[in-house]
């Protein structure tokens, strides 16, 4: 495989270690699920101006094929338009099982690697995953919202847990993602006529805000802008690393 593991394509210097306040990454599902636990009363919702934010960051990871190699990618983009303004990638090997509700132990890490290489400050990262629509109400936007210390939410292709009755087929409509009689997230409508996606409190931001600005970062496709762009980095660096 040609290109280093763990180093990034961005300049500016050499890599920072990611600093947050998880303190550990346990590589062991039942201290891995007893973090989840501990750590879920953390999260913080909080009023957001969805209008107000003017720099936004997409995280996505791509895998290879036998799943021994991942590329994390952070890419930034600035309103109106959503142009890439900044981004950072890491290479590196899984450090943790493949286990569903425990993905934020095998991308967590790289992420918070690639968003400590960016030279932009975002004002709200979003997730291609979830955050409290997850069976422990921490998944891997509050992973990353907590390490962070800033306002983080998950927009997800499919639910994870819960159910949601289908939304009109409005653009901006959306209907309350439900799990155990608790309202998790929202599936939201950000296309007419096309599937929603699914919109959750990570860090930092509450429900209401995480729909609204799940929906202008998404003006023309499915999927919100910068998760698109993370998503479309992620594969060619990993790509580019095989």
């Amino acid at each position: 495989m040609n290109g280093a593991i763990g180093m990034d394509d961005s300049e500016g210097g050499p890599a920072r270690p990611a600093e947050g306040r998880i303190g550990e990454w346990p590589g062991d599902v039942a201290r891995a699920e007893a973090l989840q636990q501990r750590l879920a009363p953390l999260v913080r919702e909080e009023h957001l101006d969805a209008d107000a934010v003017s720099l936004v960051a997409g995280l996505d990871v791509a895998y290879s094929a036998d799943d021994d190699v991942l590329a994390a990618a952070v890419v930034v983009l600035a309103a109106p338009d959503w142009r890439t303004v900044d981004s950072a990638t890491v290479v590196a090997q899984p450090r943790f099982p493949y286990v569903p509700g425990l993905f934020a132990f095998r991308e967590a890490p790289p992420l918070l690697e690639a968003v400590a290489r960016l030279e932009t400050a975002p004002d709200v990262l979003v997730c291609d995953g979830f955050g409290v629509a997850h069976p422990r109400r921490f998944g891997l936007a509050c992973h990353v919202g907590l390490a962070l210390d800033r306002p983080v939410l998950g927009v997800g292709k499919t639910p994870f847990v819960g159910s949601a009755q289908p939304p009109a087929a409005e653009r901006g409509s959306w209907s309350p993602l439900v799990d155990g009689g608790e309202v998790v997230g929202r599936c939201l409508r950000t296309r007419a006529g096309v599937k929603p996606v699914y919109v959750s409190v990570g860090h930092r931001v509450d429900l209401p805000s995480a729909g609204d600005l799940a929906l202008r970062l998404a003006p023309q496709y499915r999927l919100p802008e910068p998760i698109r762009s993370a998503d479309r980095l992620c594969r060619e660096r990993l790509a580019a690393a095989a």
